[in-house]
């Protein structure tokens, strides 16, 4: 064989193994995702489920590729979804929140939809997907009563916070041993006044730290 055809020779040769090496570097690709942590519970059942509003906890997502094999953080690649936005959300970023309307479990996925691998090679598409499970405790009820009654000749409503008592005639609803409330009276004309509160401030009654069933009276007048 000639100098010249040798010279061509490994230059095929060179060229073969350097488009070689690049697809291989090319073909990196997403196969799986795990989300962590993968459980999250939040409030209990001696917690009404309006005071769990605003619980949170940051997610990760986790990438695993192959060609070569790595795992990365994707948290802030992949796209977040909550099935039951009612119970929890989730941001963009993966931050998990309690909404505080609805108990129960909701699915939260994280999904990455990839249109070429990341070595940039076209490919037909491929939807890569996982789920972590997020659970608000339903609020049992158990708990000291408290009952509001309605004396006078006038009408008007009351509201609690923490949220549970929201009647215009006399209503009861249980909290957690140790709860303080804040019931407010919005008279429709002219409020009379409070009894049984452990102090009043206006149309303000309020509960220090509730250990047994309590009974108060709003006046309207």
């Amino acid at each position: 064989m000639s100098w010249q055809k040798l010279k061509i020779y490994f230059a095929i040769c060179a060229l073969a193994s350097i488009m070689s090496m690049t697809t291989c570097g090319h073909e990196q690709q997403l196969v799986s995702i795990t989300v962590q942590p993968s459980t999250e519970t939040f409030g209990s059942s001696t917690t009404p489920v309006n005071d769990d509003a605003g619980l949170n906890v940051q997610l990760s997502a986790l990438g695993t590729y192959i060609h070569p094999p790595v795992t990365k953080d994707i948290t802030n690649q992949v796209t977040w979804a909550s099935n039951t936005p009612g119970i929890a959300t989730v941001s963009s970023t993966g931050l998990l929140t309690a909404t505080g309307q609805d108990c129960g479990n909701s699915l939260v996925s994280a999904t990455v939809t990839k249109n070429s691998s990341d070595g940039g090679i076209p490919s037909s598409g491929a939807i890569v997907t996982n789920y972590m499970t997020a659970t608000v405790v339903c609020f049992t009820g158990t708990g000291p009563t408290v009952t509001v009654t309605f004396a006078g000749n006038g009408t008007g409503t009351v509201t609690s916070s923490p949220a549970g008592l929201g009647c215009s005639a006399s209503c009861s609803a249980s909290f957690p041993t140790g709860t303080s409330l804040a019931l407010t009276a919005i008279p429709n004309g002219t409020f009379g006044g409070w009894l049984g509160c452990d102090s009043m401030s206006g149309q303000i009654c309020t509960i220090l730290n509730l250990t047994t069933d309590r009974t108060l009276t709003a006046t309207f007048n």
